[in-house]
């Protein structure tokens, strides 16, 4: 606590005049009592309330200093629970404030300034710069900066996760922009990078070693908990943080970095070499390029490749996303191969699919030919279907659909007009219509139609009535009908001569 003068006046006078005690001061004037003490002993006066009978832990600080000198870390509260049953009847909270005394402090440790030599080394790290929503999806903004070590040239590139695809593209990215590549690369032990360690024994990602390999330079994980051997990225970062990012209104991820690029060749090389301050960063790297490893004829491919399961549907799941694919690949494994901007969707070698990468999600991104070849099958499949129900009831009725293809007719058309025909007669009376209507070198449904109208007026029958079924399964269904005029064949001669019939009642009552 800050004590102004005149308040430290006030403790002073309190004290040699009135002759209160520090406790008496601290709750009169509402100081605190360590206050108190700090302006007393400025002017050079003891702590003369101090008692001189012993402190409650006064005969445990040997066993206190000890314990923290063999564990140095070890916590107040854990020490305290020592110290309680040990017989200290304190409270903790007084024990924590007297311990904070006690508790070795580590010494510094002094750190050597690194020099390297210009195309020696550069250094990499990912910063987290909040979040960026595009549609209904929310990704992390992530920042891949790379630095030359010498030259302290920045390389800056927005991604929307720090992926293995993404961190391979930044390192790309970067060597383009430098036209090289530094000898050695420095990392954290990032996942990316580093599997698995223990003590020396590094297990190195094997995407990361087939770039290297590309690309000729050595990868090096710095210690753990050992940020300093990488002091120059973690600075740029920060440098990026403080000089980029403030205030920086942009539209969309491309924008972004488009701004970063301009701001990364711009007054950031124009400021003093940390190396050497009498040149400027864009003199050092003038400097250090020629230097750099050349790159390889070949870039190395960086796209995202997974494989994807296709179900009953013709969509490929991809990051949220669902892509369509020919209808012709469902029920397959194939692959997924996308870029920055592009999917494209494999069978093999071969590509079926190419569509532009959406990072929304819950999205269909459909190729117009895809949707029209499956509902070209589709229609092809239910008129198919109805033909096939049209012959099995009526047989004649492929020769009528024969005919008005040849004569150029809608086949679909003339097979939903008599479906409709079949279940309103059924299928003996429109296989009779059929067969009169080709006879009359008529092959349409109307003249079927005609024809049916026709047969039930002779019959003096009423309009028959249609009756629509909604289930599809039973539309399916064919019934042909029974030709009744074998139930004539059981009818004897007496049932249809009415004279037997009457002669028979006669004996009947004759007996």
């Amino acid at each position: 606590m800050a004590i102004d003068k005149e308040l430290e006046a006030k403790i002073l006078r309190y004290h040699h005049v009135e002759k209160w005690k520090v406790g008496t001061i601290s709750r009169q004037l509402r100081v605190h009592h360590d206050a108190v003490d700090r302006v007393l002993s400025q002017a050079g006066l003891p702590k003369v309330e101090r008692s001189d009978r012993p402190a409650m832990i006064d005969r445990y600080l040997p066993f206190i200093t000890e314990t923290l000198k063999q564990y140095p870390t070890l916590t107040a509260s854990r020490l305290y629970e020592m110290v309680h049953q040990r017989g200290y009847g304190g409270g903790p909270d007084h024990f924590r404030h007297q311990v904070a005394g006690l508790r070795p402090r580590p010494q510094s440790e002094a750190f050597q300034r690194l020099k390297t030599l210009p195309g020696e080394q550069c250094q990499m790290d990912w910063g987290h710069f909040g979040h960026i929503t595009i549609g209904k999806a929310q990704h992390k903004l992530m920042a891949f900066v790379l630095v030359l070590s010498y030259s302290r040239r920045i390389f800056l590139r927005f991604y929307l996760n720090a992926r293995m695809a993404n961190f391979l593209r930044g390192h790309e990215a970067a060597f383009t922009a430098w036209n090289g590549v530094a000898r050695v690369c420095l990392y954290d032990n990032l996942k990316s990078a580093v599997l698995e360690r223990q003590g020396e024994a590094i297990r190195f990602h094997p995407t990361l070693l087939e770039f290297a390999g590309h690309y000729r330079f050595e990868p090096r994980p710095v210690a753990v908990a050992r940020g300093n051997e990488k002091g120059r990225v973690e600075r740029a970062i920060r440098f990026v943080r403080d000089r980029f990012w403030p205030a920086r209104k942009w539209t969309d991820l491309d924008d972004l970095n488009a701004q970063a690029q301009v701001w990364c060749d711009g007054w950031p090389m124009d400021r003093p070499c940390p190396e050497d301050r009498s040149i400027s960063v864009r003199q050092a790297f003038a400097q250090e390029q020629p230097l750099l490893l050349a790159l390889p004829d070949n870039p190395y491919p960086t796209d995202e490749r997974v494989e994807v399961a296709i179900g009953k549907t013709p969509y490929a799941r991809f990051e949220r996303n669902d892509y369509s694919i020919p209808h012709t690949h469902v029920r397959r494994t194939l692959t997924v191969s996308a870029s920055p901007t592009e999917v494209r969707i494999l069978d093999g070698a071969q590509v079926i699919a190419t569509h532009p990468r959406s990072y929304d999600k819950a999205q269909q991104i459909e190729d117009p030919r895809h949707i029209e070849a499956l509902t070209v099958v589709k229609r092809q499949a239910r008129r198919h279907r109805g033909q096939d129900r049209l012959i099995q009831a009526a047989p004649c009725a492929r020769e009528l659909l024969t005919q008005a293809a040849v004569r150029g007719d809608n086949l679909g058309s003339i097979t939903a007009a008599l479906l409709r025909l079949l279940d309103d007669y059924g299928s003996q009376e429109l296989e009779v219509a059929i067969t009169e209507s080709l006879r009359r070198e008529v092959p349409h449904p109307n003249a079927v139609r005609l024809t049916l109208e026709r047969r039930r007026e002779e019959r003096d029958q009423p309009p028959r009535i249609g009756i629509r079924i909604d289930d599809k399964r039973a539309q399916k269904l064919v019934v042909r009908t029974h030709d009744l005029h074998s139930y004539d064949q059981l009818q004897t001669p007496q049932d249809n001569d009415p004279e037997a019939t009457e002669e028979g009642d006669d004996d009947d009552t004759q007996n």
